[in-house]
């Protein structure tokens, strides 16, 4: 890889979306990996064939003559090797940790770049031996009040007057629920830019409507959600399951944090729960971490769940630190995902930034949230595995920021 340049010159949206029905997609395209028939695949990659908008500055990058070609953004060595570390990584102006230039200049996906046909073919074949599969996915109707202020739920069941047939109208917000944070979610506070430099002003608001699958205005489709559908977030999981961690050898499983209360797990934490599980971390990695947001939720009452909605957000979740920060990037994990409600302890100690402007602004990693682990955490510890095949499949909304994750474990 060619040397990083050391400095790189140079909101919080929440949005409805109606949504007529959720489509699935099938392994079976993934699976056929496992066929030597099947050698020789190659998965499309998912980019906007248009320009996209200008950047909001121009990024400063020294040639080299290391400088690997790049086809519609993306470096032809699908492999990946020879990453830099978080602290190779350059500035872009206050912010440390930038990976624009690591991915491309014109590139959509960020960390899902890491999932190469080669390590989906490789988490496959190792991960899936026994068939058991278990869903990730919290029900759309729950929480039935979401938080942060967002829509609730509308799920309209539509029985024909005159016919034995069915509808069903869904209306809700992406992130009410469980969810993928997409690059469109979670900009760079301070500098007006979402992911890649793309400017906040260059993305429209509002209802939409495209009509002509073959003419997409490029500023509407540009870092949207529809890309990482296209691509697919499939690889190999990995489960760090910090309730069972804590509450091991106790006699009443009661945690020394409060899932629903601010309260930050370090890089040491999660790197001794893997350790404790026997699990050794690799390059493409989707990361998912249990701490214990949706097992309270299951087991308070109903005033006590309403009450979450009408109160000031404060939650258990990853730190801001920069031993957070280098753990997260220097594993090179693909994504990242927990039963939390904002992944990262909510709200952030006064004058630190959100880990969101990292992850999603500077890496382009894919923030998973409200994760239904549950049954994951029983099987894992049933089996003594606590890796697996992940396959999610995002909603395909063009320019969209978020989508619920249809998300599966496959042991």
């Amino acid at each position: 890889m060619s040397k990083l340049p050391r400095v790189l010159k140079g909101h919080n949206s929440r949005r409805s979306l109606d949504i007529p029905s959720m489509a699935t997609k099938r392994l079976s395209k993934i699976l056929s990996w496992m066929s030597p028939a099947s050698k020789g695949h190659n998965k499309t990659e998912s980019s906007v064939s248009q320009e996209a908008p200008a950047p909001a500055e121009t990024v400063a990058a020294a040639p080299s003559s290391d400088a690997k070609p790049e086809v519609n953004g993306h470096s032809k060595d699908s492999k990946w090797s020879n990453l830099p570390n978080f602290d190779e990584l350059p500035m872009f102006k206050d912010m440390k940790g930038c990976a624009w230039e690591v991915w491309g200049k014109t590139d959509q996906l960020g960390t899902i770049n890491l999932l190469t046909d080669e390590v989906v073919k490789r988490a496959a074949s190792e991960e899936i031996i026994t068939g058991v599969t278990v869903s990730l996915n919290w029900p759309l109707n729950f929480p039935s009040k979401p938080l942060f202020g967002r829509k609730h739920p509308e799920i309209n069941m539509k029985p024909s007057p005159t016919r034995v047939v069915r509808d069903d109208e869904i209306h809700i917000n992406t992130q009410s629920g469980s969810q993928w944070d997409g690059l469109r979610h979670f900009g760079l506070q301070d500098h007006g830019i979402f992911y890649n430099n793309t400017p906040a002003e260059s993305m429209a608001g509002g209802f939409i409507p495209i009509h002509d699958p073959c003419a997409i205005d490029p500023s509407m489709a540009h870092i949207g959600i529809q890309n990482w559908a296209n691509h697919g977030i499939c690889g190999r999981g990995v489960f760090l399951d910090l309730v069972r961690y804590h509450t091991a050898g106790t006699t009443l499983k009661e945690l020394p944090y409060d899932p629903w209360t601010t309260h930050g797990f370090t890089a040491a934490e999660l790197e001794a729960c893997a350790k404790k599980q026997g699990v050794t971390f690799r390059q493409g990695d989707i990361l998912i971490l249990r701490a214990g947001f949706i097992h309270k939720y299951q087991n308070a009452t109903q005033e006590e769940r309403d009450a979450l909605a009408e109160r000031p957000e404060t939650f258990a979740g990853i730190e801001q630190s920069e031993e957070m920060k280098k753990f997260l990037w220097n594993n090179h994990f693909a994504a990242i995902a927990s039963d939390q409600p904002a992944l990262e302890s909510w709200p952030t100690p006064e004058g630190t930034a959100h880990m969101h402007q990292t992850l999603l602004g500077l890496w382009g990693m894919p923030i998973g949230e409200m994760f239904d682990v549950e049954k994951l955490s029983d099987v894992c510890a049933q089996t003594g595995r606590y890796t697996f095949f992940f396959s999610s499949w995002p909603l395909a909304i063009i320019g969209g920021c978020a989508s619920p994750p249809n998300a599966a474990a496959y042991f």
